[in-house]
């Protein structure tokens, strides 16, 4: 399908001006890994407390997962609220469902009290069951969760974005892209611990440092690197739509993913384009992957609306999300560094609040979060990032509960 590759979503948004290059500050209380929501405000957080926050990402800001999603701001975790019970107990889960409707929230107050102009709209959200056995499970969570699905949210995650890294450095973060970190050891200063942060364009010192990397985590911290599983992601939207077309696919206008492992989620864009997105292939994106889910992506629509068998796409994208392999986010420290990592496809929402979470706990204003409690497993071989040979063997996987269960 001859369709360009580029992200709608960044057409959206004016580039931001050509700075001057300018030197690394030489330390900072807290030294920030990942220029994307999770980094971003965490740093916008601390700020506003008087701490001064480095934000070191090594592309631009929001490069990564950030601006390559489907702008959907959603409650809940990745995984059945009933499964999830199962697993951790009914007090636990209560705490964690409780942190996703409070993170939307979050997202709503920093949109309006940054005044940032990125379509945020309450518009709920829709999943839609592939099986008659989907359905009931879709009851029993109902039941459980006893909340209106109109909580949810739209958002153009590339505008907003950018609007919390002017947020972060108008409350005084310094904010440094194009600045890859390449190790990060401990050290003590005057018997104090201090992290000694090394870039590819100099060093500095920390005296706390939170990992906010996500999927693109690299060898610069190997144990969290080692418990994250990099799945790829991708996106198709399709041209300018008639608005009557755009209110039958979808007349409440919500955010809709369906029931399957290999899921497909779409929602209409503010322009009414009809954006749909999906596992397309397991592979973390690259340029050829985002080519070949063009069609499996167009071929996925068509099966939902028929009616846009003709419908010209004007737009294909990808990223790269952060699995784990219990499927839910977690949070705390490792080597006695702050991270969160975990998202699965719910970082616009869940990254805002956990950066903020972590900011309030280096700063003394919240002692624990209910992610930092449960254990965080490794990923296994060959579905670690940087060791992925095994992906297509998982979405095969993911293929076969599909067609069983």
């Amino acid at each position: 399908m001859p369709v360009q590759a580029k992200n709608y979503w960044l057409e959206t948004v004016n580039p931001p001006p050509v700075r001057v290059a300018r030197e690394l500050p030489e330390n900072a209380d807290v030294a920030i890994v990942g220029g994307g929501f999770c980094g971003l405000s965490a740093a916008r957080a601390l700020a506003k407390r008087g701490v001064r926050a480095a934000v070191l990402e090594a592309e631009t800001f929001g490069w990564g997962a950030s601006c390559r999603n489907g702008g959907m701001v959603l409650t809940g975790m990745k995984l059945p609220v009933p499964k999830l019970i199962k697993r951790y107990g009914r007090p636990i889960v209560r705490k964690m469902y409780a942190a996703s409707i409070e993170a939307i929230d979050l997202v709503e107050q920093i949109v309006h009290e940054e005044k940032i102009e990125c379509d945020f709209s309450r518009c709920g959200h829709l999943e839609v069951a592939c099986k008659p056995s989907h359905f009931n499970g879709f009851e029993e969570s109902a039941a459980l969760i006893e909340r209106e699905f109109q909580i949810s949210a739209g958002i153009n995650p590339a505008r907003y974005v950018a609007g919390l890294a002017h947020a972060a450095e108008r409350a005084g973060a310094c904010l440094d892209d194009h600045t890859r970190v390449e190790k990060i050891t401990a050290e003590s200063q005057k018997g104090a611990r201090k992290f000694r942060v090394r870039t590819s364009r100099g060093s500095l010192t920390a005296r706390e440092v939170i990992l906010a990397s996500g999927a693109y985590t690299t060898e610069a911290t190997p144990a969290l690197r080692g418990k994250i599983i990099p799945i790829g992601s991708y996106i198709i939207a399709t041209e300018v739509l008639p608005r009557d077309l755009a209110h039958k696919l979808s007349p409440r206008n919500r955010m809709i993913y369906d029931s399957k492992h290999f899921l497909y989620y779409y929602r209409l864009t503010p322009d009414n384009r009809l954006l749909f997105g999906g596992r397309a292939a397991f592979f973390p994106a690259t340029e050829s992957t985002v080519r070949q889910s063009a069609d499996i992506l167009r071929r996925g629509m068509i099966t939902v609306y028929p009616q846009l068998r003709h419908t010209k796409v004007e737009y294909v994208w990808g990223g790269t999300l952060d699995f784990t392999v219990d499927v839910i986010p977690h949070a705390g420290k490792m080597d006695e560094m702050y991270f969160a990592a975990g998202f699965a496809g719910h970082g616009v929402a869940a990254a805002t609040w956990f950066g903020t979470q972590l900011a309030g706990m280096i700063t003394g204003n919240i002692d624990s979060i209910p992610f930092a409690e449960i254990s965080f497993p490794a990923a296994p071989i060959g579905l670690r990032s940087g060791r992925t040979w095994a992906l297509p063997l998982a979405g095969l996987w993911y293929r076969i509960l599909d067609f069983f269960t």
